[in-house]
């Protein structure tokens, strides 16, 4: 079942409530007892006429509308709190100012207040709305603030509620500086996690050696399929591909090998070797300052896409087969026997945002993803970034932060530019075989996996082993890759075994050729 929805999200300055005058004092609800039996005559007088600090008796707050009462309770808009009488019947139902204070001084540009807060609040909180200060300071345009919590290290990978990260959100509001400040700082706390895994990592990959050999065709023969050999020994891995590249429909054939070694230095890690042409790449983590811009120019120019698979209702439920007699269904694949089920509940939610795109850029991207779906490639289309400039600023935020604060969960007010976005939902059927003989854990897959995760076709692989499967291992997976796509993995063979040390080395004769691999 699939929907798709347009949708355009703008919030109507000119539209505030008649009744609120521009610059109604706050005040506080006031709790009227609506019991009869209690108190007489004297005591419905004395409430009725009574009147709180701003002057308003009950009839002001049954007139006065809900936002100025909210306003009340959190102090005036400059961030100042006036201090209340404490009044224990009353409730308090959105929160405070104080919840999320480094948001508020984000919110409100206050770039001093912030420098104070920095020091000692969490900054990767997130709000009722899912957004961390990072994602407000990017999407009010306030950079002083943006640069400030990028130094004190922000998460910039960090998604809000409706699936959108700062960079996202950068790349909508237009500001070149912006975008490539994220970029980078999302790059580095990338390499710092991998730094930060490396020792678990190292000393889970010492547990065992063996041979695993993997199958992954998939379903039409103008696709891919590949078969892998991983090899692994004490903290060395090596991984035997054919497969190249794989995106955008079209593959690239070879005889690759990467070699991982974790006892080397960090910049002699991770290698490539070209069987074929008998030459060899480092993979350097490290961009070109002109890389980092090619790339800034694509994200302005492209679709601003988010995907999640979620895996909320997901269900596994024993495949059957016969027509009269029903039975579970098992078979062999490989060299195991394997139980299936047939997993339900998988949906691929994805968005699409191109609020930032001029009618130039959607023709030439269509034109783009029409050639490559036909098997063309980008060197054909002649594909050059265009070096982008940013954009005009989106019109000034008129929303004030009580009003945002104490929107409804899930329906965040719009900030920055107006939203034009496309909606997904599709729902996935997929079967597993799990098979209790075979001789690796799925945590010790997942390790070698972790490795190897840069590779683009074992991604999804990595997502799929993640989820709670059926007891044993699943030696054979139906894994959804895209909307109309799905790819079969099998485990065909796995063996302990001992290797010789030039398994792991680079052979005398290649030679090293640093631009072998541009997308490394």
């Amino acid at each position: 079942m699939t929907g798709d929805t347009i949708c355009s999200l703008r919030r109507d300055p000119a539209h505030r409530d008649p009744h609120r005058p521009p610059h109604s004092p706050p005040h506080s609800p006031l709790q009227i007892s609506a019991d009869p039996l209690k108190g007489g005559e004297t005591e419905k007088k004395e409430k009725i006429e009574k009147i709180d600090l701003y002057n308003n008796n009950p009839l002001h707050h049954l007139l006065l509308p809900s936002p100025c009462r909210l306003q009340q309770r959190r102090g005036d808009t400059n961030g100042n709190t006036t201090p209340h009488h404490h009044d224990d019947n009353k409730t308090t139902d959105t929160p405070t100012t104080t919840e999320f204070p480094v948001h508020e001084c984000v919110y409100k540009g206050d770039v001093r207040r912030l420098s104070s807060l920095i020091r000692t609040e969490n900054i990767a909180q997130k709000d009722l709305h899912g957004n961390t200060p990072l994602h407000l300071a990017v999407m009010l345009g306030h950079k002083e603030c943006a640069h400030l919590l990028l130094a004190h290290n922000a998460p910039v990978k960090v998604k809000n509620a409706l699936g959108w990260s700062p960079l996202a959100e950068a790349i909508s509001y237009g500001d070149r500086q912006m975008i490539t400040a994220l970029l980078r700082k999302l790059k580095q706390q990338s390499r710092e996690n991998v730094e930060n895994k490396r020792p678990r990592l190292l000393k889970a990959l010492g547990i065992c050696l063996f041979l695993l050999f993997i199958s992954v065709p998939l379903l039409s023969r103008i696709l891919p399929s590949d078969a892998c050999k991983i090899y692994k020994q004490g903290m060395n891995i090596r991984l035997d591909t054919t497969l190249v590249d794989f995106s955008d429909r079209k593959c690239q054939r070879g005889d690759l090998s990467f070699i991982f070694n974790g006892e080397a230095p960090r910049a002699e890690a991770f290698t490539v070797l070209d069987n074929e042409q008998k030459v060899y790449q480092r993979i350097h983590h490290e961009d070109s300052e002109m890389d980092t811009e090619e790339e800034v120019d694509i994200l302005m120019g492209s679709d601003i896409y988010s995907a999640t698979l979620s895996t909320k209702s997901i269900s596994f439920s024993r495949s059957q087969i016969g027509w009269l007699f029903r039975e579970d269904k098992t078979e062999k694949v490989g060299n195991f026997v394997g139980d299936f089920y047939t997993v339900k509940g998988l949906v691929l939610e994805s968005r699409k945002r191109r609020e930032h795109l001029s009618e130039e850029d959607i023709l030439r991207n269509k034109a783009i993803m029409e050639s490559l779906s036909k098997g063309g490639s980008l060197s054909e289309q002649s594909f050059e970034p265009v070096r982008r400039q940013s954009l005009s600023a989106p019109e000034p935020n008129t929303l004030s932060w009580e009003e945002y604060i104490s929107a409804e969960v899930g329906k965040a007010p719009p900030l920055g530019r107006e939203q034009v976005c496309k909606e997904n939902r599709k729902n996935f059927k997929a079967t597993v075989a799990m098979s209790r003989d075979f001789p690796l854990g799925i945590e010790s897959l997942l390790n070698v996996l972790e490795v190897i995760a840069p590779f683009k076709h074992f991604n999804k692989l990595r997502e799929f082993v993640q989820m709670k499967l059926p007891p044993g291992f699943p030696v054979k997976l139906d894994i959804p890759v895209f909307p109309t796509i799905t790819a079969t993995v099998t485990f065909q063979e796995f063996r302990y075994t001992e290797f010789e040390e030039s398994v792991f080395t680079i052979p005398a004769d290649y030679k090293e050729d640093p631009n072998r691999f541009p997308d490394l």
